[in-house]
């Protein structure tokens, strides 16, 4: 295995320093107890839920054109870094968020997801300049893998300033959390270092025209890329699919520990569970690259969606922390899997000199879906009143994914 995929599977641990410790674990518990104090649980999931929804929203606004001109100017590398750089500040910058500060907390939260989000279009998208396709669910997979043992790692570190604090010479448990956001900015740039070093901008035709002219060529670009997407039916189906499916995915993760403080889950059983799910997802996400190279990806991705289905209505019925060390671990079995064959499969169905342009789009699709997601839990919530039943809306969005999967062709490499 050569230095260059091994530099651009790093950055998913990069990325995944941010998505573990500060999306799906501290900040959730942080927000609905220390900057939330003295909200109803229902209140606290409500302002996250659209927290989660604006970020997106803007995002699957910005990502195509981003992608887009990242093509035009040969400049992948280039806005990775500044959306890595600004990113990181956003987490670091959780640490100066005083108790009660919730509109601070979401702005600077919401920033860093934005920059976290905005960078992995970049990264999705040096993708082929590493390997060739054949290679894709195998280098996909292990970047997912790496994510999740960088990330597990990292969160593990801090899940031990959090619950023993006086060994790493913390005063509190809250001061552990706080400077948990900082250890996340600066790993995360660390580990982005190698990328930027060996990973090589793809070799594309590079545009000279100005910004003005950039910006309409992108517009124009990105009608071409829709209008070829509707053209090519397997794409379709399946950009349709993914549109579903990682609604349910990507709300299950980003809500996971919220829904649990909302049932009266302990904080610290929650964050456990979240390791469990790292360190379960880490050699998952590499055996479904594995089986890959000998069954359908979009098979593999029907199973992981089962999968979520069968941990969905079981998240609806749960009510011990052990409950949700059991859901947990089934989820770090399929969810590695189903974000890296997605990817893959996609790649494999795009043509790769626009790969800055389609994955923009690929992501305009996950961010537009992750809109939806948390705006029905945030509805339900309000609606039913009862934090147990908002999860079952996911089935929905869920099994659509999957029967319109079932339509896609895997493509000939």
């Amino acid at each position: 295995m050569n230095k260059k995929i091994l530099s651009w599977a790093l950055y998913d641990s990069a990325n995944s320093v941010f998505f573990t410790t500060v999306m799906a674990g501290f900040f959730p518990v942080f927000f609905k107890q220390y900057w939330s104090g003295g909200a109803s649980a229902i209140d606290s999931t409500e302002r996250l839920a659209w927290v989660l929804a604006v970020s997106g929203f803007l995002l699957a606004i910005l990502s195509p054109i981003l992608g887009v001109i990242s093509d035009k100017r040969r400049s992948k590398k280039k806005f990775l870094t500044i959306t890595m750089l600004a990113g990181a500040i956003g987490s670091a910058g959780l640490f100066f968020v005083p108790q009660g500060g919730w509109q601070a907390a979401a702005a600077l939260y919401g920033f860093a997801l934005f920059m976290c989000s905005a960078s992995c279009v970049f990264y999705d998208s040096l993708m082929p300049s590493v390997v060739e396709p054949k290679q894709y669910d195998f280098v996909s997979s292990l970047g997912y893998s790496a994510g999740y043992l960088g990330g597990g790692i990292i969160f593990l570190i801090n899940v031990l300033m959090y619950l023993k604090p006086q060994l790493f010479g913390i005063s509190s448990d809250v001061l552990a959390v706080r400077i948990s956001f900082l250890v996340v900015a600066i790993v995360w740039i660390l580990l982005s270092w190698p990328l930027l070093k060996w990973v090589p901008e793809p070799e594309t035709h590079e545009s000279t025209s100005g910004l003005w002219t950039l910006s309409q060529e992108t517009f124009k670009e990105l009608k071409f890329t829709v209008m070829s997407i509707f053209k090519n039916k397997n794409l379709f189906y399946f950009v349709l699919a993914y549109w579903f499916y990682i609604d349910g995915v990507f709300t299950v993760m980003t809500m996971a520990v919220d829904f649990g403080l909302s049932l009266g889950l302990e904080a610290s059983d929650l964050i456990k569970a979240l390791l469990i799910t790292q360190f379960v997802g880490f050699p998952s996400a590499y055996l479904f690259g594995v089986l890959a190279t000998r069954w359908s990806n979009r098979n593999l991705i029907l199973l992981c969606l089962l999968i979520y289905m069968i941990v969905i209505i079981g998240a609806s019925l749960m009510s011990t922390g052990n409950h949700f060390f059991i859901l947990a671990t089934v989820i770090g079995l399929a969810q590695g899997g189903v974000q890296a064959l997605s990817r893959s499969l996609f790649a494999q169905l795009s043509p790769p000199e626009k790969s800055g342009e389609y994955f923009g789009f690929f992501n305009l699709l996950g961010k537009f879906a992750s809109v939806l997601g948390p705006i029905l839990i945030a509805l339900f919530a309000r609606v039913t009143g009862d934090s147990r039943q908002t999860i079952l809306s996911l089935l929905i969005l869920v099994g659509a994914g999957g029967a319109l999967l079932l339509r896609v062709q895997k493509p000939k490499l």
